[in-house]
C-alpha cells in the first residue's frame, strides 16, 4: 500500500512536466487555443482519475465541496466591485493545480487539463468587469508557456502568469507567492480576493479575502 501511495505522489509532481514532453511536439507557438465549452472543458478529454482516483478521492465529492466554497465568491465580489472607488485597479489570484485546473482528477496525459468550472465562471465575471487576473503557481518556469496555453485553452483570462525561476526555487512556497502578490499590488493592483487550495497559497496577507479549496490533508497537490 505504501509503494502505491509514493507512486501516487510522484504521478503529481511530474504531471505537467510528462503533459509537456508528449504534447509539446504537436502544440507550435502559433497554435490557437481550442474553443471551451459552457463547462469551460475541452470536447474528447478523458474522464476523470488520475492521481486523485489512485488516492481514493471521489471527483463528486470534491466538485461538491468546491461548490460549497465557492458560492459565496460570486456575491462577494459583486458588492466588493460595487464599492470600488474611482480608479481603482482591482484583481483576483489564484493558483492553478486543483485550484484553477482539475490536475489530479485526470491522467497526466490528459492535454489541456479541463478547468474547474466553477472556479472558470467567477474569473470569466470578474473579466467582464474589468477585474485583473493574475495566477500565482509553484510550477517551474521551464512549462511558462505550456501552462500558459492550458489555461487559455479552457477559457480562463490570463493577465499574468507567474511561475517559480530558479532563484524562487530556493524559497518557501508561501513566501514566494506572497513576495508575487505583494509584486501585483506594487504595479498599482487591489487585490479583492485570492484562491486556493493549500494554505502556502494564501498565507502572508496581500489579498482583502480569501477562499480554500479542499485539499484533504494534503492528497491534493
Amino acid at each position: 500500500m505504501r509503494r502505491t501511495r509514493l507512486r501516487a505522489r510522484t504521478l503529481t509532481g511530474g504531471t505537467v512536466l510528462a503533459a509537456a514532453l508528449l504534447i509539446g511536439p504537436a502544440l507550435p507557438a502559433h497554435a490557437a487555443p481550442a474553443a471551451p465549452t459552457a463547462a469551460g472543458a475541452v470536447a474528447g478529454l478523458s474522464a476523470p482519475g488520475g492521481n486523485a482516483a489512485l488516492l481514493g478521492i471521489d471527483y463528486a465529492a470534491w466538485k461538491r465541496d468546491v461548490a460549497a466554497v465557492m458560492a459565496p465568491a460570486r456575491p462577494y465580489l459583486e458588492q466588493r466591485l460595487a464599492q470600488s472607488p474611482a480608479g481603482e485597479k482591482p484583481a483576483i489570484v489564484l493558483d492553478i493545480d486543483n485550484s484553477s485546473l482539475e490536475t489530479d482528477f485526470h491522467w497526466f496525459w490528459t492535454f489541456p487539463t479541463p478547468a474547474i468550472s466553477e472556479v472558470l465562471s467567477l474569473t470569466r465575471y470578474a473579466q467582464s468587469r474589468g477585474v485583473a487576473v493574475f495566477f500565482v503557481t509553484a510550477r517551474p518556469g521551464i512549462i511558462h508557456s505550456l501552462t500558459e496555453h492550458n489555461l487559455k485553452a479552457v477559457g480562463y483570462p490570463v493577465s499574468g502568469l507567474y511561475v517559480r525561476d530558479l532563484p524562487d526555487l530556493f524559497q518557501e512556497v508561501s513566501a514566494y507567492k506572497t513576495a508575487k502578490r505583494a509584486e501585483i499590488e506594487a504595479r498599482g493592483y487591489t487585490i479583492v480576493a485570492n484562491i486556493g487550495n493549500k494554505q502556502s497559497d494564501l498565507v502572508g496577507g496581500h489579498a482583502e479575502r480569501t477562499f480554500k479549496l479542499p485539499d484533504y490533508d494534503g492528497k491534493l497537490s
